[in-house]
């Protein structure tokens, strides 16, 4: 899933752990990744929290995929912040599941928590 995903390599995210429902994924904030005031763009930085979801929740082999989240920002990251996502799965039951992001600044200034819920696929 990784190998296939542009979206993800497009913003210089690197996958820098997975286990069975968790992934740490890491990204430096870019020139065209802040807004008018400077800060990491909420919606990139949700990006970023998305993609260790997706990783997490088809860490396991199911094809599984997002059925919502929801995305709480604490700071604001900053150009030449290097941003790390870290996904846990926190209930697992048949198709559906929770897993929680939390995204740091490196050196572990909370920057967002986001949940997500994910539905597998029939097979």
């Amino acid at each position: 899933m990784w190998a296939d995903d542009p979206a993800s390599r497009a913003m210089g995210m690197e996958l820098l752990d997975l286990s069975p429902g968790g992934a740490v994924v890491a990204m430096t904030v870019r020139e065209d990744m802040v807004n008018g005031y400077g800060m990491a763009h909420g919606g990139l930085v949700a990006t970023l929290a998305d993609s260790a979801f997706a990783l997490a929740c088809n860490s396991r082999g199911a094809r599984t995929v997002a059925a919502g989240f929801d995305v709480s920002f604490l700071e604001a990251g900053r150009l030449g912040d290097r941003l790390v996502a870290t996904a846990r799965e926190t209930a697992l039951r048949g198709r559906s599941g929770i897993y929680d992001v939390t995204v740091v600044r490196e050196g572990g200034e909370v920057v967002a928590e986001f949940r997500g819920r994910s539905r597998t696929l029939a097979r």
